[in-house]
């Protein structure tokens, strides 16, 4: 069982910058790939970021490609997303994921992790 709990969202202009970090429970958070994913009102959940067990292999989605940076610290159980140049269109509700992904495929769907955070808020003023 793994618990995630996300912070470092809020509200910042356009152009800025926020860090979320997903701090998760558990000794087996090494075992897991980790995601970032979020979803704005009405709209569906969608991919934004993923990076693999080690660290080694990074997953982005094209609209967040270049501003926005994955990374995880396994000695701390935390995951990061440093968000940059942040724009309106980011507004939404973050969301961290942990799964036990393994194929480069699988890093982008939601339905292959397993724990999910409560989500924590971005948004961004124009």
């Amino acid at each position: 069982q793994v618990q995630l709990v996300e912070s470092g969202g809020g509200l910042v202009q356009t152009g800025g910058s926020l860090r979320l970090s997903c701090a998760a429970s558990g000794r087996t958070f090494s075992s897991y790939a980790m995601g970032w994913f979020r979803q704005a009102p009405g709209k569906e959940r969608e991919f934004v970021a993923a990076m693999s067990r080690s660290g080694g292999s990074t997953y982005y989605a094209d609209s967040v490609k270049g501003r926005f940076t994955i990374s995880r610290d396994n000695a701390k159980n935390t995951v990061y997303l440093q968000m940059n140049s942040l724009k309106p269109e980011d507004t939404a509700v973050y969301y961290c994921a942990a799964g036990p992904v393994f194929v480069a495929s699988d890093y982008t769907r939601a339905q292959k992790y397993i724990y999910w955070g409560q989500g924590t808020q971005v948004t961004v003023s124009s």
